[in-house]
């Protein structure tokens, strides 16, 4: 049987978190971040949290340096804000995939460009 509590309780906790970073924490290094996916584990203790930026390689580092310094101050603004027994306790990771994405559409784009500007070049030999 599948339990879909670890879901509801990581969807809660991208709720909050993105209503921490908004408003409650004043680090400058987590401004601009995202909070892209948690992952809870069934039994509910443990939560990794997938974090996005867009900019540098040293900005992104200094953001993720910047959660897992604040890490206890947002486990206890969640253990006040969600009425759960335990609260998770927060790891948190650099999630690429959005990085990811915007490279490849990029890509496409550039790919794009480079066709038509070929068969503008062919119509014009053709004529």
């Amino acid at each position: 049987m599948t339990s879909y509590r670890p879901a509801r309780v990581g969807e809660l906790i991208q709720a909050e978190l993105a209503t921490l970073l908004t408003r409650g924490l004043k680090d400058p290094r987590l401004e601009m971040s995202t909070v892209s996916y948690v992952d809870v584990t069934p039994d509910l203790r443990h939560a990794r949290v997938y974090i996005s930026r867009l900019g540098s390689e040293a900005e992104q580092d200094a953001m993720l340096q910047g959660f897992q310094r604040a890490a206890g101050f947002i486990r206890g603004q969640l253990g006040r804000r969600l009425k759960l027994r335990y609260i998770p306790q927060l790891t948190f990771e650099l999630d690429t995939g959005i990085a990811y994405g915007v490279r490849i559409s990029s890509m496409l784009n550039k790919l794009m460009a480079t066709s038509a500007t070929e068969e503008s070049d062919a119509e014009v030999t053709d004529a």
